[in-house]
C-alpha cells in the first residue's frame, strides 16, 4: 500500500513518537515541515522523513572516499538538458577523459557528494527567501560547504500542447477534471518548485490528475505532453524550446556545480570548468534557449554569496 503523502497532527506525533503538544513547538522552534493551506496542520511525510535525517547527529562518515583522478569526472545530481550536451561536447574534445552523469535530482547528488561518490553534484534547490539557492541545503546535508560554481541559469515553467488547446492559464486551471499532469520526482527541485507553486494557490498535489505520475528527466515531461498523454507538467523552457510547445514561464533559477575543496583541482574538474567558458559552450546553449549564461563558471562560493534571483 502506498504511503500516505501528508499527514495529520496526531500522525505525524506517532511517527516521531512525542506528544501532539510538541509537534507544535518542533513547527515553531525546530523548523519541522508544515503547512496549513487547509485551515489545519498538515505534514508532507518525504519533508518530514528528510527533516528528521537531516537533523541526525553524529551521522557515520563514509568508510571509502574517491580514488586518486585517473581520467574519470563523475557528476550527480540534477538533470539538465545543457549539461547533458556539455558533457557529450568534453567526451569529444578531451577523448583521453570521461565525464559520466547520475541522475539523482539534487537532494540525492549532494547526498552522493556526502557518500564521496561523485566529484561534483550538480543544484538548483531554492531557499525560502526566494532568492538565494543551494546554500542551506548544502550545510544541512554536508559537514563542509564545498565550492560553488555557477553552470548557468535557466528559467523554469509550466509545458503545456502547442496551442494550449485546454487554455491553462496558470496553476490554478490544473485541478480542473479534464487537465492532467505528469511530474518529476521527489528530491528534485522542479518538484520542490511545483509543490511550492501549488500551496502558493492553496492547492495540494492529490488535487492535481496525474502528479502521482514521476518521470526522471526534463525531456520525458514534454515528451509525454507533446504524445498527448499529459496536458502539462513542470520543466525547463529549453524543452519548450526543441520540442515547439507552449510554455508559461515562472521563474529564473540558479543551478549550480557543488565541488569537494579537496576535488576542486583534479584536472577533470578542471577541466570541464574550463569548458564553461570556451564559445563552443556558449554556442550550445544558445542553440537551446531558455538558459543565461551571464553567472556561468563564476565562484559563488567562497569568492561571494551572488545571488540568483528572478
Amino acid at each position: 500500500m502506498e504511503k500516505k503523502r501528508l499527514l495529520n497532527t496526531k500522525e505525524v506525533a506517532a511517527f516521531l513518537d512525542v506528544n501532539e503538544k510538541v509537534v507544535y513547538s518542533l513547527i515553531a522552534e525546530k523548523g519541522l515541515p508544515a503547512t496549513k493551506v487547509t485551515g489545519k496542520w498538515l505534514f508532507p511525510r518525504h519533508l518530514v522523513e528528510q527533516w528528521v535525517e537531516n537533523n541526525t547527529v553524529n551521522y557515520p562518515r563514509p568508510g571509502t572516499s574517491l580514488p586518486p583522478y585517473h581520467g574519470l569526472v563523475i557528476i550527480a545530481g540534477s538533470n539538465d538538458i545543457l549539461l547533458e550536451r556539455t558533457i557529450s561536447l568534453f567526451n569529444r574534445l578531451y577523448p583521453d577523459q570521461v565525464v559520466v552523469f547520475g541522475n539523482l535530482g539534487s537532494l540525492g547528488g549532494l547526498r552522493a557528494l556526502r557518500r564521496n561518490l561523485c566529484h561534483m553534484a550538480t543544484s538548483h534547490l531554492m531557499e525560502d527567501d526566494g532568492t538565494e539557492y543551494n546554500f542551506g541545503y548544502a550545510q544541512e546535508e554536508l559537514s563542509n560547504l564545498p565550492a560553488v560554481v555557477n553552470f548557468c541559469k535557466r528559467e523554469q515553467g509550466l509545458l503545456l500542447a502547442k496551442g494550449n488547446p485546454k487554455g491553462v492559464r496558470g496553476i490554478e486551471d490544473l485541478k480542473r477534471s479534464d487537465i492532467k499532469v505528469v511530474n518529476r520526482p521527489m528530491g528534485t527541485g522542479t518538484r520542490l518548485l511545483f509543490d511550492r507553486k501549488l500551496i502558493e494557490a492553496g492547492m495540494t498535489g492529490e488535487s492535481v490528475k496525474g502528479y502521482d505520475r514521476e518521470l526522471g528527466k526534463h525531456l520525458d515531461v514534454g515528451l509525454e505532453i507533446l504524445a498527448g498523454r499529459a496536458d502539462a507538467g513542470p520543466a525547463i523552457r529549453a524543452v519548450a524550446q526543441l520540442l515547439d510547445l507552449d510554455f508559461i514561464p515562472w521563474r529564473w533559477e540558479r543551478f549550480d556545480l557543488l565541488i569537494p575543496k579537496e576535488r576542486f583541482f583534479d584536472k577533470g574538474v578542471q577541466t570541464f570548468l574550463g569548458l564553461i567558458h570556451e564559445k563552443e559552450f556558449t554556442t550550445v546553449a544558445r542553440g537551446l534557449g531558455g538558459y543565461d549564461l551571464t553567472l556561468s563558471g563564476r565562484m559563488v562560493y567562497p569568492q561571494g554569496q551572488e545571488k540568483g534571483g528572478e
